[in-house]
């Protein structure tokens, strides 16, 4: 699991392979993939970007289980999103047969008994998953976090790649709140992960670009936040 490393730092990189031995078996993992050819563009880019193809989905976490909950609108104050928050943004929701697959599903069940074992006082979690696709061109370096180094204003945060294609970069940077640099490692593999206490500490990834400017070049990463009460508004 875990273990005190990532309660110590507040961060913790795990090899794919090691998440993938936790949340396995990973039956529907072909279908997992294929859906990130099939997210719509994020038309909410303030800087103009059309690099950032995404669905979203929300769910309620408690000690009964995990339960998707009726779609909703992902909201982020511009205290932690500077670039595109504080506005409802709506994004197309993930397809019911990935959202209730074996995938999802068990890598929600990991991060929920993870998290829940370090708040053990919190009655239910508002959990949202985004599906990520960032996309690059020789003229477009697309930016997996546009706002820059920041935290996302939620309690726990799991990110995980599910593909890169034809790119370079794409390193994930952690910082504490002064903005000295605690880790540094690019996730690479299927199901290379991120786990960061988003209490404590901010997190970034470098801008890619393509290998051969010919060629589609993407990152593809799910992106799972639990946060303690009702979302933001």
């Amino acid at each position: 699991m875990l273990g005190p490393r990532f309660d110590r730092d507040g961060f913790l990189f795990m090899p794919g392979a090691e998440l993938r031995a936790l949340v396995a078996p990973l039956a529907d993992w072909d279908a997992f993939v294929a859906s990130w050819n099939d997210l719509a563009l994020d038309t909410y880019m303030a800087d103009g970007g059309r690099y950032r193809r995404r669905r979203h989905a929300t769910f309620r976490a408690d000690e009964s289980g995990i339960t998707r909950q009726p779609h909703q609108p992902h909201f982020q104050a511009r205290d932690y999103n500077p670039l595109n928050g504080g506005i409802e943004r709506w994004f197309e929701p993930i397809h019911d047969t990935i959202a209730s697959g074996p995938t999802l599903t068990n890598l929600l069940a990991l991060a929920h008994r993870e998290f829940r074992a370090r708040s053990p006082n919190v009655p239910a979690w508002h959990v949202e998953v985004h599906q990520f696709r960032i996309e690059a061109r020789a003229d477009m370096p697309g930016q997996p976090t546009p706002e820059g180094i920041h935290r996302d204003g939620v309690d726990w945060v799991l990110v995980a790649l599910v593909q890169r294609s034809n790119i370079r970069s794409g390193m994930t940077t952690v910082h504490a709140p002064d903005g000295k640099q605690l880790g540094s490692f690019t996730l690479a593999e299927p199901l290379d992960a991120a786990w960061v206490d988003d209490n404590r500490v901010f997190h970034g990834v470098t801008a890619v670009e393509p290998l051969d400017a010919s060629q589609p070049a993407f990152r593809d990463v799910l992106v799972v936040t639990f946060r303690s009460g009702p979302p933001q508004r």
